[in-house]
């Protein structure tokens, strides 16, 4: 009988956490001991450390995870019922759900067919006009998807235009660039998911948001935690939603590393690229004056099915990031408003897409083992 193949794992948070164990056990030990729990010195550490990573003069506010710093800057922005936020079909659904938990209306655009980021033509359009029977637009949310980031020369062109904020959808994007600039520090503000898989991710939630608005960022930091200014006393409309010590502690150890996590990811989507040169399948796009920071490596095959059985039985793991479009799923379809594109290349998109294994603790073994496999496709 022949031994099972062993899989190499699309994503595996588990070996980023193995990779610094003792580091991350000790941190893990220094906030419990510590005997405080919830919003003190390792959360307030990691805003100040994860603040300056990003650059001078942004104020990082810890949150529970990335869908609420969506929700948190919208509600700090007082963008919610009686408004419609712009964003893309082609996400994870917490970047809608975000939206509706902030009480606003989402309005759906198409993306590019090369970097699934949203359109920026379809964009400027809807701002200069918007389609009607939706409430007036008052905030963009731009997702960087897959660690490519979006082209925000255009879209803050039109939003300036229309007199609207630009927000940064970063969760899959954290040390990403555009044209020199650090992701999350050009739109208004930004929101970063910290779930275990992502770039930088904690071993449970979290999330963090950021921005140079020093105001902007005082009125979430009450905000996350029902509005207290003084404890006890709430000055605004609150929630709860706060980055715990334990995984603001993990966070801290992590952070140092991200960069050069990120340019190992960078190094393997390279390998990948050279597997595929004599292959039908096409590499990633990299737009002009952008550095990817590769959440996913994300290719094409319209028989998707039968590509990702052929890698599986090659002992290749693989997912799909997103199977079905926000405004195709049942929760949503037929009642949230679509550009005039009608997410066509969203839907298109879906029925495509796949993704290799991507994650810095892969070895130089697994990745000439995948890369052999791409080359027989």
């Amino acid at each position: 009988m022949n031994a099972p193949i062993s899989i190499i794992a699309q994503a595996d948070p588990g070996a980023g956490y193995r990779a610094l164990k003792p580091e991350i056990d000790a941190a893990v030990a220094r906030a419990l001991n510590s005997g405080w729990y919830i919003l003190g010195q390792e959360g307030a550490a990691f805003e100040r450390e994860y603040g300056a990573w990003l650059g001078e003069g942004i104020r990082a506010v810890g949150c529970a995870n990335g869908t609420d710093a969506i929700a948190l800057i919208l509600r700090g922005m007082g963008i919610g019922e009686g408004a419609t936020v712009v964003t893309v079909s082609h996400t994870a659904v917490a970047t809608v759900a975000a939206i509706e938990m902030a009480g606003a209306t989402p309005l759906l655009l198409d993306i590019d067919p090369d970097t699934y980021c949203m359109d920026a033509d379809e964009l400027a359009a809807v701002l200069a006009d918007p389609p009607p029977g939706i409430p007036p637009i008052r905030a963009v949310i731009a997702v960087h998807i897959y660690g490519h980031p979006c082209d925000l020369g255009p879209m803050l062109e039109a939003c300036g235009r229309a007199g609207v904020p630009l927000i940064e959808d970063c969760a899959q994007a954290h040390g990403a660039r555009l044209d020199g600039a650090m992701i999350g520090t050009i739109g208004h503000a930004a929101a970063f998911s910290l779930y275990p898989t992502k770039n930088l991710g904690a071993l449970g939630d979290g999330g963090v948001l950021a921005t140079a608005d020093l105001e902007l960022a005082e009125r979430i930091s009450a905000i996350r935690q029902y509005g207290w200014r003084e404890r006890y006393v709430s000055s605004l409309v609150g929630v709860n939603s706060r980055l715990d010590e334990v995984q603001a502690a993990i966070l801290r150890v992590k952070l140092p590393h991200l960069d050069a996590g990120n340019a190992r990811r960078r190094a393997i989507a390279a390998a990948y690229d050279s597997a595929l040169a004599g292959a039908s399948l096409i590499p990633p796009a990299r737009a002009q004056g952008v550095e990817h920071v590769f959440h996913q490596y994300v290719l094409r095959s319209d028989d998707r099915a039968a590509t990702m059985a052929r890698l599986k039985a090659e002992g290749v793991g693989t997912g799909i990031h997103y199977p079905v479009p926000v405004h195709e799923q049942s929760a949503y379809a037929g009642r949230v408003a679509l550009g005039p594109a009608a997410c066509a290349e969203a839907s298109r998109a879906a029925t495509e897409i796949f993704s290799l294994p991507m994650y810095p603790e892969l070895t130089d073994a697994q990745v000439e083992h995948i890369c052999l496999a791409i080359e027989k496709l």
